[in-house]
């Protein structure tokens, strides 16, 4: 059992078994004692003694320092010793504790034994079971490492099978998509160390070879897209050009169901479009929408397959080489259209230029295509500097070009090329006014060349002319000669086969300025200007007043020698004034501007010079005719007895004469033609007859000389009078008025008061034709002294005829106001 009694606690003292003296030995002694009681003080506190031992060893005197020790040794086995002998009796306890407790152990011992024994019977065969299930689990954790890897294995293996697969399609971005996977996700968990090299060595190579192929697949996309371009244009111009015409079409058919309306025709055709023309435009807009979207000539892709640019262009991103392959396309682009600048010189602009701008506008239409669907391959500034250097390069060609050719054909050819390369381009949102600006710029160098050409060609027409009728057999003659120029009188179609009252040279020349007005209108047209009808009619007007007036001039005063060639050119040139009203509609018509302004603003008629020329040769001619019957004025008794009944003979053949005209005449000149030639040849006619009585050759003459005269000057009047159904009432009258000299005149000398010529008022009413220096001489010649009224003219102491002496006054007074 366990002592109750606590243990007791004993104090260090100093110098335990040690005597204190009451003398000291000396001071020695003191420090020695002193070192002692300080030495037993730190070893019981528990101090540290290290100071104490290197004293000692310091001064040499270890010794003291051990015996210091051995003294509290010995003090501390005497306090050992009470404690001992104060704990004796808890410590036999503590023995008699411990025996007990053996036995306990020794009984609990063989109790474990007996349990350890149980124990490994019953845990050998579980620790053999957990032997097993931890070999078990090794293996196990061993297969689902090996499946793992093998799984990975796999799948590594399926994806690069997968990128071949994709490489022998050319699927290249499925394919790098492969590499990528490859890369980013098996790579590092790869347990083949040999795979992982080979693969680290190959997707390199790999990728490098993509690169290649597609940059040989785009270098081949290159060369292809230049012929496509050039096809692309064309096809595109071609397009513009179908559009072009369907309009100038439909504006054809608008203007003539505004002809008919403006004619009063109930029979207006408003249709001005037909299925057919819907079908082209809806087949042309088609064509428009298959271009924008990039289709080819027949609506596939193949024609404008974009597809290989796109796919180097996705395949450079991929690769991380995106802005390297936009300025590697942009550089290429650029060089392409540099080439396509070339202009050969061994082979005429003419032939070649629709090559030429046919290849930039498909490049321009393809760049635009890329643009708007590339995703930011090239920039608008970029294409927009392309077309500045292109616009550049097109107007310096141009303006070389038209500054060698001396051909007008050959400058339309190209305008009109030219202005529908602009709308095409417009339509992408192209700026083209600068082109147009030089073809506007070479418009007067054009209109040269043109009027040129068309002298040339009046020229030949004009001296290929027979002056002859112009017959034709069939309608379609008719409608190509006279409708076409809209020459005919009458809305009547005539009967065939119809001789027209113009030559060749009529619809010939008419050719020839209506081909000039079209070709006109075609180089002003479509160049950006609206309103262009009065630079068309400026030139219109100096192809009539300068070329084709001349070239008529020339030729009535060189060609023309008989009546009949001189009619023949007075009824082409009255054919002619209606034919320049066609000429100025026309020109209206083509320049999109109503007929009434054209109307409005017509100007006198260009080849007046010509018109007068004809008609005054016509005149001339039948005057030179008439002065040979007017010969005849000779025999003209001029001192007869009796006054002639019918006329005398030169009258007769002259009215022979005139009526044989009419008749011929008026089968092909107008009416207002022939009046006026008619005019001239009566006005000749009366100044003959006025002028043989003023003549020499007529020295004197009687009454009845003037009785018979003025038959003459009635017939020739009455001749006037007849021609009142071809020509109006007052163009009969303006016929007689061309007679009014030789009228007046015998009406003065027949007159009983011949000195009412004096009076102003009576003369510029009745006698206003006459000169009064002719009327002086001839009034002296009047006299014949076998005449009653005048037989005193000479007597000295007869009686004076009253009528005589009125004629003498007027004679003294006409001879004095003179």
């Amino acid at each position: 059992m366990q002592s109750t009694k606590s243990r007791r606690k004993v104090a260090p003292n100093t110098a335990p078994g040690t005597k204190t003296t009451a003398t000291d030995n000396g001071s020695a002694d003191s420090a020695d004692k002193l070192d002692q009681l300080l030495l037993s003080s730190a070893i019981c506190n528990n101090e540290d003694i290290g100071p104490f031992i290197r004293k000692a060893f310091t001064s040499g005197k270890p010794e003291t320092l051990l015996l210091h020790l051995r003294h509290f040794a010995r003090s501390k086995e005497s306090e050992i010793e009470e404690v001992c002998k104060a704990h004796y009796q808890d410590f036999i306890l503590a023995v008699d504790d411990l025996k007990s407790l053996l036995s306990d152990v020794e009984s609990l011992k063989s109790s474990l034994s007996t349990s350890n024994s149980k124990l490994q019977s019953v845990a050998g065969p579980l620790l053999d079971s957990l032997d097993t299930f931890l070999e078990s689990r090794t293996v196990l954790q061993n297969v689902n490492l090996a499946l793992g890897s093998i799984s990975t294995c796999v799948r590594l293996i399926e994806i690069c099978s997968r990128s071949n697969y994709h490489l022998s399609r050319n699927n290249f971005y499925m394919a790098l998509k492969c590499l990528d996977s490859i890369e980013t996700e098996l790579l590092d968990k790869t347990p083949s160390s040999t795979l992982r090299r080979m693969l680290e060595k190959k997707i390199p190579a790999i990728r490098a070879h993509i690169e290649r192929l597609v940059s040989k697949e785009f270098g081949d996309w290159l060369v292809e897209i230049r012929v496509v371009s050039r096809n692309l244009g064309q096809l595109a111009i071609g397009q513009a050009s179908s559009a072009r015409q369907r309009e100038e079409d439909l504006r054809i058919k608008q203007r003539q169901a505004e002809e008919q309306s403006r004619l009063s025709l109930r029979d207006c055709v408003y249709a001005l479009q037909d299925e057919d023309e819907n079908e082209d435009d809806q087949h042309d807009q088609h064509d428009a929408v298959g271009l924008s979207n990039g289709l080819g000539i027949d609506g596939h892709s193949g024609g404008f397959d974009l597809t290989p640019l796109y796919r180097a262009y996705h395949i450079n991103q991929t690769l991380g080489l995106e802005d390297r392959f936009k300025q590697y396309y942009f550089e290429n682009r650029k060089l392409q259209l540099t080439s396509d600048f070339q202009v050969s010189s061994m082979t005429p602009f003419l032939e070649s230029h629709q090559t030429f701008f046919a290849q930039i506008a498909g490049f321009f239409i393809v760049e635009d295509r890329v643009l708007r669907t590339s995703g930011g391959l090239i920039s608008k500034m970029e294409v927009e500097n392309l077309w500045e250097t292109a616009m550049s390069k097109m107007c310096g060609v141009l303006e070389d070009q038209f500054s060698r050719m001396q051909t007008a054909n050959h400058l339309l050819l190209i305008k009109d090329y030219v202005s529908l390369l602009g709308v095409t381009l417009r339509r992408y949102g192209y700026p083209v006014d600068a082109l147009l600006d030089v073809l506007s710029k070479h418009r007067d160098k054009y209109h040269e060349l043109l009027l040129s050409d068309c002298r040339k060609q009046i020229a030949e027409a004009l001296a290929a002319d027979k002056f002859e009728q112009m017959l034709m057999k069939k309608e379609y003659e008719y409608s190509m000669n006279v409708l076409s120029f809209q020459l005919q009188t009458s809305d009547i179609a005539p009967a065939f086969p119809y001789v027209a009252p113009f030559s060749s040279t009529v619809p010939d020349c008419c050719r020839i300025v209506r081909s000039f007005i079209e070709d006109s209108v075609s180089f002003m047209s479509y160049g950006g200007q609206l309103d262009f009808y009065d630079m068309v009619k400026k030139y219109l007007d100096r192809l009539l007043g300068e070329a084709l007036d001349e070239a008529l001039l020339k030729l009535i005063n060189t060609a023309v020698h008989g009546v009949s060639q001189a009619m023949q050119m007075a009824a082409n040139m009255a054919v002619m004034e209606r034919a320049c009203d066609f000429f100025f509609r026309h020109a209206a018509q083509l320049s999109g501007i109503p007929l009434r302004m054209a109307e409005r603003g017509r100007r006198q008629f260009p080849l007046s010079r010509a018109r007068d020329a004809a008609e005054d040769m016509l005149s001339g001619l039948l005057k030179a005719k008439v002065d040979g019957f007017m010969t005849l004025i000779e025999n003209v008794n001029w001192m007869a007895d009796e006054p002639p009944q019918s006329g005398n003979e030169y009258v007769n053949e002259v009215m022979i004469y005139l009526e044989t005209l009419v008749s011929t005449a008026q089968q092909i000149l107008p009416a207002q033609v022939l009046k006026r030639v008619l005019q001239e040849v009566l006005s000749h006619i009366s100044e003959k007859i006025v002028g043989a009585l003023y003549g020499d050759s007529v020295k004197r003459f009687n009454v009845n000389a003037i009785i018979g005269i003025d038959v003459d000057v009635r017939l020739l009047e009455s001749f006037a009078d007849n021609q009142a159904p071809i020509f109006s009432d007052g163009d009969a009258n303006q016929l007689k008025l061309a007679l009014s000299e030789s009228r007046q005149l015998i009406n003065l000398l027949l007159s009983n008061h011949p000195d009412n010529y004096l009076n102003p008022v009576i003369r510029e009413r009745s006698y206003n034709a006459l000169d009064h220096r002719k009327v002086v001489t001839i009034s002296e010649k009047l006299r014949d002294p076998s005449d009653r009224l005048f037989g005193t003219f000479g007597s000295r102491g007869a009686k004076q005829n009253p009528k005589k002496k009125s004629l003498d006054a007027l004679i003294k007074r006409l001879r004095e106001a003179s």
